[in-house]
């Protein structure tokens, strides 16, 4: 039997690692000098963190996630995205007796059941970052900014954010009376996608994927024209923290985000080398989420990135593989004890070094040390032995 890596999911090679590496090191780097430090969460939750969370309703809970039972009768899911274990984990630690905002990131492998594509896999790494304590507009501005700004460094300019405010508890229940009359009113411009998810939560249907829909929707009232004059404030602020950082936008009055728990400003980054219609990026204030999980009345802002899609933005980068500092290629009758005690010495000086381990002949092992990208070649001949200590001198000037 021929086994392969699951549908869906892929390997991330050695010949991979270079760019691999280029982006997720440029984002932790980045949340270093954002005062974003790690946090690292269990790959799987209890099953109703997900629905309290994303919502009974959600594309998530209802088609996505990856649930099962435990031996113990447990129902646990894969988590299919990063926000709500962090929260979880701010409320379990007692994170909210820390300086707000408490600021932290995570980088690690998220599962959604889907139709892999170009750039969309049911297992794929995500950049999540979060601040949670704070509800200035001048946090959701630098979440923005920040992810604006790796794309920069990486290279990236063919992308578009989108920005829209969502209003809160006190705006949005009127909102939504007004947009479900106007449904009643056009419920045969309606598909069945439209009407399922109007049934769970009637903001969901802005995310249909029928243009016929969209087109149909972009009539409808806009939660804009809703907005409480708090609400108003807070995204005029954070339009205003944007403009002063340089950031350019520009506004969805439909752009809702597929989770129940966004409020407030929600964002999404769109690059056209995977399609107009997928985000890179996608994020937004959750300013009930930590109250609805047991936790303290307290806001919060992060989003999710996807690594691989973000890949595919960089397709025509290359990065070349970082080579090793010394290979010992071994005449004939050499001593190749003598050339591992050497390697053993080199590295202990943080010095990378390899030999041949393949019966290679003399030519074969200078082949070898190019393809490693060797800096510097040491050939052994019989009788000789390596002088680390000097070959380490002489890499240093």
């Amino acid at each position: 039997m021929k086994f392969e890596a699951p549908r869906g999911t892929h390997d991330i090679l050695p010949s991979d690692q270079p760019l691999w590496q280029r982006v997720t090191g440029d984002a932790e780097r980045l949340c270093a000098l954002y005062g974003y430090r790690k946090i690292v969460t269990p790959g799987f939750e209890d099953t109703e963190l997900f629905i309290r969370t994303s919502g009974g309703g959600s594309d998530v809970v209802q088609k996505e996630m990856y649930t099962f039972q435990d031996r113990g009768g447990r129902s646990l899911t894969l988590r299919p995205e990063a926000t709500a274990p962090i929260c979880r984990a701010y409320v379990q630690h007692g994170m909210h007796r820390d300086p707000q905002p408490v600021k932290l990131y995570t980088l690690g492998p998220m599962w959604r059941y889907d139709r892999p594509q170009r750039g969309r896999y049911r297992e794929h790494w995500q950049l999540s970052v979060e601040a949670i304590g704070s509800d200035d507009p001048a946090v959701d501005a630098e979440l923005i900014q920040f992810y604006d700004e790796l794309l920069r460094r990486l290279g990236i300019g063919d992308y578009v954010l989108e920005l829209n405010s969502i209003g809160d508890e006190n705006c949005r229940p009127a909102y939504i009376e007004r947009l479900q009359a106007w449904l009643d009113e056009h419920d045969a411009e309606l598909d069945d996608e439209a009407r399922a998810k109007r049934q769970t939560t009637p903001l969901r249907v802005f995310d249909v994927k029928s243009e016929r829909v969209q087109a149909a929707l972009a009539e409808a009232p806009k939660i804009g024209e809703a907005l409480c004059d708090a609400c108003r404030e807070h995204f005029d602020q954070v339009r205003g923290f944007l403009d002063a950082l340089g950031v350019r936008y520009e506004l969805r009055p439909t752009l809702v985000r597929g989770l129940d728990y966004y409020t407030r400003t929600t964002f999404e980054f769109k690059d056209e080398a995977i399609g107009a219609q997928d985000s890179i990026c996608g994020g937004g204030r959750y300013d009930g989420l930590i109250e609805a999980i047991g936790g303290p009345p307290t806001p919060g802002i992060g989003f999710g990135a996807g690594i691989e899609r973000l890949l595919v933005s960089l397709c025509d980068i290359e990065v070349e593989p970082e080579g090793i500092d010394v290979f010992f290629v071994a005449a004939e009758g050499a001593d190749r004890r003598a050339i591992a005690k050497a390697l053993s010495e080199l590295r202990r000086r943080d010095i990378s070094a390899d030999m041949d381990y393949a019966g290679r002949s003399v030519k074969g092992q200078h082949t070898q040390a190019s393809r490693l990208g060797a800096r510097r070649v040491e050939v052994v001949e019989p009788g000789q032995a390596p002088n680390p200590e000097q070959i380490a001198q002489e890499l240093q000037t």
